[in-house]
């Protein structure tokens, strides 16, 4: 966007460099030369003395800042309130400014500050959506406190495989099945070492262990398996009672714990996106589950505010881009700098489509690999056209309001493919 298209013609511009515990503030009002700087603290009295001082120039305002972690936020959403308008400064487009201005690459408030003021005057910006503001705050933090629960599960299911199991039960690992499954967690927490198993009677040990196992097609065959499988382990012989073993139950207490806080999470998204337009939509394009919807919105916000796929590739980072300077061309490849969370999302839901049938994304990973199926550079940028065609479906479907139609492109030959 260009400041005279966007804005009055007499706007005061105000750049907001963020900081934890306090913000420098610099002001330009039109037809003043000298330009007014203010130091503002985060707290409820600075924040309205600040908007307060905005409002008295009796003309339109519009302010500027780089998101800062997420210390911008209750600031962002207090002059949003008072009815100024706000711009987002990209991270990276003010260092590289800053950099080509300054011809340095040192940095502080105040500077930031103006480069802030002077991107806001020529008008590389982009509109700040306050999640609040739009009804996100909710759908963010289930993805994100669920994305985070992931992790922890993740990392704990690895510490399991790779020091617990291999130092007590090494030969349970074939036994483990499905990561989302709360069975081999219980099951370990109750019997930990060989020993504890092979201190039972082989039918006394099938009782004990029948509830724990949860719902299995051949549970006695199983759990006989498991008892002549701890007869012949190799693990460390530790007592019961030792602080090895405490230790091993709590870790399982804790894995166990979180597979319960992202059942809740996922139980809950369900329920809120049940009823929701945008949400029922995604979750007609294949491979797009509960928990991808969830995340797409709560990183894109409302697709329909992208005139163009292109738009949402770019904020994505799933564009094409190529270094190339005179003779030198470098090889084009995804930029990546866009948001990472909503990117991962779409890969993900990708390679999920794509195992599906009768749906265009198979098809057309399969015609891209069909030349070399074991060439890895090639399904790597099958895999990479395969997201940047899910963004494009999650635009077009949101935008337009109509379900996902597989083979779209194949039902108008000659016509513009719009999917």
């Amino acid at each position: 966007m260009t400041l005279s298209e966007d804005l009055p013609h007499r706007t005061v511009l105000v750049a907001i460099d963020v900081a934890k515990h306090r913000n420098e503030v610099l002001i330009e009002v039109p037809g003043r030369a000298r330009r007014r700087r203010l130091t503002v603290l985060n707290t409820r009295a600075e924040h309205d003395r600040f908007v307060e001082t905005l409002a008295a120039f009796e003309i339109p305002v519009v302010a500027g800042f780089e998101a800062t972690g997420n210390y911008h936020r209750p600031l962002a959403h207090r002059l949003l309130s008072a009815g100024i308008e706000l711009r987002l400064i990209s991270s990276l487009a003010l260092a590289r400014t800053r950099e080509a201005i300054t011809n340095g690459w040192d940095k502080n408030d105040p500077k930031d500050a103006q480069i802030i003021l002077h991107m806001l005057r020529i008008g590389h910006v982009q509109r700040y959506c306050d999640p609040l503001a739009h009804g996100l705050v909710d759908i963010q933090e289930l993805s994100k406190t669920h994305e985070a629960i992931s992790r922890s599960k993740t990392e704990l299911w690895h510490r399991l495989l790779t020091h617990y199991l291999p130092l007590y039960f090494p030969e349970a690992e074939r036994f483990r099945g499905n990561t989302r499954s709360d069975w081999f967690f219980a099951f370990l927490e109750m019997f930990p070492i060989p020993a504890m198993i092979t201190a039972l009677e082989k039918e006394a040990f099938i009782a004990a262990a029948w509830e724990v196992v949860g719902r299995k097609v051949s549970k006695h065959r199983l759990l006989s398996d498991i008892y002549e499988t701890a007869q012949a382990s190799i693990g460390l012989p530790v007592d019961p009672s030792s602080d090895a073993v405490v230790m091993f139950r709590m870790v399982l207490a804790e894995g166990r714990s979180l597979i319960r806080q992202r059942t809740e999470i996922e139980r809950r998204a369900e329920a809120m996106l049940t009823d929701d337009p945008d949400c029922r939509l995604l979750r007609t394009i294949p491979g797009v589950g509960p928990i991808n919807a969830l995340t797409i919105l709560a990183e894109a916000g409302d697709l329909r505010r992208f005139a163009h796929h292109r738009q949402f590739l770019k904020y994505c980072g799933l564009d094409l881009s190529t270094q190339q300077s005179g003779q030198f061309r470098g090889q084009t490849k995804l930029s990546k700098f866009g948001n990472a969370r909503l990117r991962r999302a779409l890969w993900l839901a990708g390679q999920v489509a794509i195992r599906q049938r009768d749906n265009s994304f198979r098809s057309k990973f399969e015609r891209y690999v069909a030349r070399d199926r074991d060439n890895p550079d090639l399904r790597r940028k099958a895999l990479s056209a395969i997201a940047a065609k899910m963004a494009r479906t999650a635009h077009a479907v949101v935008k337009r309001g109509v379900d996902y139609r597989p083979f779209l492109e194949e039902a108008v030959p000659g016509g513009r493919t719009s999917l």
